[in-house]
């Protein structure tokens, strides 16, 4: 028996004296607020799974990086130490370096063609690498929302504004040559600590998607939200493998669909606040500007496929986005 598998059951997984059945508690972290429709999609999760398990399945939620940052995170559901995370698919880059394109900006049209590309081969190359390289298995992609540029005090209407600028982006290389195409200085830091960063001006701005930059409070310290639109992000719900594979069938089956049923309410609900939440910053004193979007794009496209071509694998950007 693995290591990594001894870990996982003796942290999670206890039979009751004298019962059949398991009893098993999950522990499951994400980075973002609890107030984040993605936090609020596990305690979801989490209430229809002990009904349904007679509350012998129990999902423990760890909002706002209470279990550390993301790599943290993705380090400690590896070794068994933590059962599932929610988390940005680049940043498991590091086992499977081909995934990371899934983050790549301009690469989907929209969050439909996104979920047809992940429930489809493309998605299930990854997941079997993931499972091999580091004993990790996706259970499903979320809609983490489209992103935006906010900035403390600079408008930016293109890239020529963006020259220095101190951006935070997250800490993969695929936002950082994003950033310099731009002509700004990418700045990655974890999540937990940008709201600070941008009060303190530690950065001159961040990226997320609206419903995160709600969220996250970034509108109460960050005069302009440039609509760029530069990256669909997907988000991946992975548990540690040894852990899996130690529940039953049946156990595994009602997680599943639980957690399916999570992910349809999460991307719906994200989608909705997308929807009114340009107004809402306006309504509070954000500046909004709708750039040229060709303006913010052409200098990526023109550096980042071929940067990355031999990690993502040759014609794989063109063929995910000509999936219909």
């Amino acid at each position: 028996m693995k290591i990594t598998k001894i870990a996982a059951l003796a942290l999670a997984v206890a039979t009751t004296a004298g019962a059949q059945a398991q009893t098993v508690t999950i522990r499951w972290g994400d980075v973002v607020p609890a107030t984040h429709p993605s936090v609020q999609m596990i305690e979801r999760i989490a209430a229809d799974v002990k009904a349904k398990s007679n509350g012998r399945i129990q999902i423990q939620a760890f909002p706002a990086g209470q279990l550390g940052g993301s790599r943290d995170m993705i380090d400690a559901v590896a070794n068994g130490a933590q059962q599932i995370v929610t988390e940005g698919a680049a940043n498991f880059g590091a086992w499977v370096p081909s995934i990371s394109v899934v983050e790549a900006p301009y690469v989907w049209r929209d969050a439909a063609h996104l979920q047809k590309a992940m429930s489809g081969p493309i998605g299930q190359k990854f997941n079997d690498t993931l499972v091999q390289a580091r004993g990790m298995r996706i259970l499903g992609t979320t809609y983490y929302g489209t992103r935006h540029i906010t900035t403390t005090s600079k408008e930016v209407k293109s890239p020529a504004d963006m020259a220095g600028f101190k951006l935070r982006v997250p800490e993969n290389d695929v936002f950082k040559a994003m950033a310099e195409a731009w002509g700004a200085k990418p700045t990655p830091m974890n999540f937990g600590e940008l709201y600070l960063a941008l009060k303190q001006n530690v950065v001159d701005g961040q990226e997320n998607p609206l419903p995160t930059i709600k969220s996250g409070k970034f509108d109460e310290v960050q005069k302009y939200l440039v609509l760029s639109g530069h990256i669909i992000t997907p988000r991946l719900v992975v548990v540690n493998e040894a852990f899996w594979q130690g529940l039953s069938a049946a156990d595994r089956k009602l997680l599943e669909d639980a957690i399916r049923a999570g992910i349809a309410w999460q991307d719906e609900e994200l989608a909705k606040q997308e929807k009114s939440l340009v107004d809402t910053f306006k309504a509070a004193g954000m500046t909004v500007i709708t750039p040229d979007a060709n303006a913010f794009r052409a200098p990526v496209l023109a550096k980042v496929p071929k940067m990355f071509e031999s990690k993502w694998g040759a014609g794989t950007f063109e063929a995910i986005q000509a999936i219909k």
